[in-house]
């Protein structure tokens, strides 16, 4: 029976790798379009709009899963001490359209996700949701004169905003430069789309890293002379919380733990909990997943009174539909390999503000 269970699954991925291999042709107009749309965009046929308030912009070339939103969360902590910040972010995921500034009120389906995990983590800054990124900065800097910093997130493929600064986020395991454009591939535009990034953040990098293999990633991401380039790690907190208290991680150890993803790669978090002998049963939803009655009645019944943990970005759309004090979730931050490379990078976008 577990062979043919695993006869099964080998036969499916066999497909699916030749179902990508049919679609390479798709890819390339795909990619074609957004190379002519950025080719005009460059010969400034098409119309970019530069922020009067100094600019940092993310972004990546992939789907999803680069760690965009522990780079901009880890903006805010820098930069919150000497700055009055803006974030614009489209609200990838939420129930409403046009211009919204957060509030205490605010809901993941009102503005998204990680606008709210960005607004309750930094209440005194401002975080706005909109389609048209243009008119979210033209109306944040007239409403709030005393903004002094403007971080736009996932603005990689917004031509229509110039930034002072971009970063672009790519995992270490699942990098730019081997991957072709959608739906044959996971990017979303060319590889070469890269040159318009300051700095290239490597995210999620295994942390017994080496020399040897961090200069073989540079070689084969083509950085220019004016780049930068970085490696992270992912750390994870010893703490989990909710809205009420906090439990030590290594408490949950010879308990069952349910634990719920819907992120686009939840693989890091299940083996750091596996290495820490945590058993837990896994449910995976899609990235960005908006739990509806039926998966909150499912998640009920399968917790059974048992620790529900789950990412901080999930928290922001489970909590309210959950309502359990058993909810909590796992902290993560953004780690750089040596403090001089931190600070390095620090300097790097400190020098336009």
């Amino acid at each position: 029976m577990l062979i043919y269970k695993y006869s099964i699954i080998f036969q499916a991925m066999k497909l699916i790798r030749i179902l990508r291999y049919l679609l390479i042709p798709f890819s390339l107009i795909y990619g074609l379009i957004l190379l002519l749309r950025n080719l005009l965009y460059d010969v400034k046929l098409l119309r970019s709009y530069k922020t009067k308030i100094p600019s940092l912009g993310v972004g990546n070339l992939s789907l999803g899963g680069t760690g965009k939103s522990i780079l901009v969360d880890y903006l805010l902590d820098v930069f919150s001490k000497d700055h009055f910040l803006g974030v614009i972010s489209r609200g990838y995921g939420r129930k409403t359209k046009g211009y919204i500034l957060a509030n205490s009120f605010s809901t993941a389906l009102d503005i998204g996700d990680e606008p709210l995990q960005f607004y309750k983590k930094h209440q005194d800054i401002k975080v706005v949701v909109c389609e048209d990124r243009v008119y979210a900065m033209k109306k944040l800097a007239e409403n709030f004169k005393d903004i002094s910093m403007l971080i736009f997130d996932d603005i990689m493929q917004h031509r229509r905003i110039k930034v002072d600064h971009l970063i672009l986020t790519t995992s270490f395991s699942e990098p730019f430069f081997n991957d072709c454009p959608v739906p044959s591939g996971n990017l979303r535009e060319f590889s070469n789309g890269m040159k318009r990034a300051k700095t290239i953040l490597v995210t999620k990098c295994p942390t017994n890293l080496s020399e040897s293999e961090k200069l073989n990633f540079i070689k084969k991401c083509k950085i220019t002379e004016k780049q930068s380039i970085y490696f992270t790690t992912i750390f994870y907190s010893k703490t989990i919380i909710n809205y009420k208290e906090k439990l030590k991680l290594n408490s949950l150890v010879n308990q069952k733990v349910l634990l719920i993803t819907s992120i686009a790669n939840p693989e890091p978090l299940l083996e750091y909990l596996r290495a820490l002998k945590i058993f837990i049963r896994h449910l995976k939803y899609r990235d960005h997943f908006n739990f509806d009655n039926k998966s909150i009645t499912n998640i009920r019944k399968i917790a059974s009174g048992s620790i529900v943990l789950t990412t901080e970005k999930d928290y922001m759309r489970l909590h309210s539909s959950l309502k359990s004090n058993k909810l909590f979730y796992l902290p993560i931050s953004l780690n750089f390999f040596s403090l001089n490379d931190e600070n390095k990078f620090k300097q790097s976008l400190k020098l336009f503000s």
